[in-house]
């Protein structure tokens, strides 16, 4: 009772009072970056603009038609925004699998930051995001911002009691309306976990009082459904659901409720602002296509349902068009991480290349796992058709924003956000902190210009990462030029010796320090040192 009463306090009071966070100093004798610097702020402040951000689930750089002209099926309202807008074909998720790289989305923070080294949250949890932390919807709405959510949270929420015995009608904790959020609807985490019911910003729309488990999904390779019948009992699988969930129907939900929002809003505000992030559960598994789209690809089941999840996007597209909000939104488009492994049999069985030519996929350091399609359209500011070469991560979503609104961030708000502003307003941005890449298993790359320096030997994903047995006192990398060897075919770490030491010693300093963007030394949550770290020795005091 006493959360519940401290959220809806907080709540009430968000507008007039914001909650800091104590910005802690970070590993001792570690080198200060610099003096604090705020966002790029232009000497020409952009028009203030609705925002909408869609992210979509294991879709790989090759899952746009406009990106891949080898696509086994077509994209046509991603290939319009291509067209209209810019398309960045060097971007990156904060990490190769969902919940982290949600996490670093909407703090402009690396997750593996947190206390969170590897891997990804279930259904529900104690929240990642810490209270205080400043989000991408807390900044918007603090600006003056209207915030929703609609879609797949997969951050951590808190249900009553535990599996098997809840207490639904109690208000849901820690989820979305207490990060920044005026709104939300959508679904707690991935389909696999659980807990699959609709949830309106606290509220559990229909208790998930059954059971299921996954069930053969004919359709597509290696996959599952979640689809009724659903059993009264937990002998019928470790899965809670509602009575009224249906697994294919969850990006229509989404997309209905999304387009609502937006009408409900183009109705009742003249002069608001909105920001609206629409975190779909497509192309991840179930992979589930609608009748409609069934055979409507020559990818399978798949592309079908990448069609379908072009389709969605459209009808957000449609609803700008229909309120007069296209020229003053910013709609970006971005997956959280490459495609799931099912990527090499499509590539055998159908020639679609998910990951685009890249090496590796979903949880790899290597390319395919990291190198997403980023799309941004923004009329008022950008010229259409550009394509951009620039080096950017979805951590610098928040610095972005900042930048547009002509504020600065704090010391302790987005460590690891950098303004790609100037890139959409000229085509061009001054040089960025390296980009520090992450696996499933926790494992670390380093991407600095033309160069990308993995830590290990090996993809670093769910599997033990392949290490070269070593030498007393060396230390094993994998160096690649990408400007010559994009698709990560020949280490050259043993002939770049002085581009691996310099690159080591970058990721020693992103790491230790707490930030990536000029300020005081930050902290990391948790250890100081964990095993993840290879290239590092334990500090003393942790022997």
């Amino acid at each position: 009772m006493r959360h519940e009463y401290k959220a809806a306090i907080q709540e009430i009071l968000h507008p007039l009072v914001r909650c800091r966070r104590l910005n802690l100093a970070g590993i001792a004798g570690t080198a200060v970056l610099g003096i604090v610097a705020g966002p790029l702020i232009s000497a020409k402040q952009p028009p203030r603009p609705h925002v909408l951000l869609i992210y979509t689930d294991d879709q790989g750089y090759g899952d746009v038609s406009a990106l891949n002209p080898e696509s086994k099926f077509q994209t046509p309202n991603l290939d319009r925004l291509v067209h209209e807008g810019v398309a960045f074909t060097d971007a990156h998720s904060p990490d190769t699998v969902c919940t982290p790289s949600r996490y670093g989305l909407l703090t402009g923070r690396y997750s593996w930051r947190t206390g969170m080294k590897k891997g990804v949250m279930g259904s529900e949890g104690k929240g990642l995001i810490a209270e205080g932390r400043t989000t991408l919807a807390s900044f918007l709405r603090d600006s003056g911002y209207r915030t929703a959510m609609v879609g797949k949270w997969h951050l951590g929420m808190t249900f009553h009691g535990r599996k098997g015995d809840r207490d639904w009608s109690r208000p849901v904790l820690d989820g979305p309306v207490d990060k920044g959020f005026d709104y939300f609807y959508g679904i707690p985490a991935s389909m696999n976990y659980g807990v699959l019911t609709y949830i309106e910003n606290r509220r559990i729309l229909d208790p998930p009082t059954l059971w299921t488990q996954k069930k053969p999904n004919e359709i597509a390779i290696a996959d599952y459904r979640i689809t009724p019948p659903y059993a009264p009992s937990r002998a019928g699988g470790d899965l809670e659901v509602a009575p009224s969930f249906d697994d294919q129907q969850v990006l229509t939900v989404f997309t209905k409720r999304a387009v609502q929002w937006l009408d409900d809003f183009a109705s009742a505000n003249d002069d608001e602002r909105f920001f609206l992030y629409v975190a779909y559960t497509s192309p991840h598994k179930p992979v589930i296509p609608i009748a409609e789209f069934q055979g409507k690809s020559e990818a399978g089941a798949y592309g079908d349902f990448m069609m379908e999840t072009d389709a969605h996007i459209g009808s957000l597209l449609d609803a700008l068009d229909r309120n007069d909000l296209t020229q003053d939104t910013l709609v970006l488009v971005t997956s959280d991480n490459g495609p799931e492994t099912t990527y090499r049999a499509r590539l055998s069985r159908f020639g679609h290349a998910s990951a685009g030519g890249l090496r590796g996929g979903k949880r790899d350091l290597y390319e395919g796992g990291h190198r997403v399609p980023f799309v941004v359209r923004w009329p008022a500011v950008a010229k259409p058709g550009q394509r951009s070469s620039d080096l950017v991560c979805q951590t610098d979503v928040l610095a972005t924003m900042a930048d547009v609104l002509g504020r600065e961030l704090d010391p302790d708000e987005g460590e690891d956000s950098v303004s790609f502003l100037p890139i959409l307003q000229s085509g061009q941005r001054p040089a960025r902190p390296p980009v520090i890449h992450h696996s499933s298993a926790g494992y670390f790359a380093i991407r600095d210009g033309r160069w990308k320096l993995n830590m290990i030997r090996g993809s670093g994903g769910s599997l033990a990462p392949r290490l070269v047995e070593a030498k007393p006192g060396e230390r094993q990398f994998e160096l690649y030029d990408l400007s010559a060897d994009l698709a990560e075919t020949t280490d050259v770490a043993g002939q770049e010796t002085a581009v691996v030491s310099r690159l080591r010693d970058e990721i020693t300093r992103i790491v230790t320090s707490g930030r990536s963007r000029p300020g005081p030394p930050a902290h990391n949550d948790g250890a100081r040192w964990w095993k993840e770290l290879t290239w590092l020795e334990p500090q003393a005091s942790e022997r």
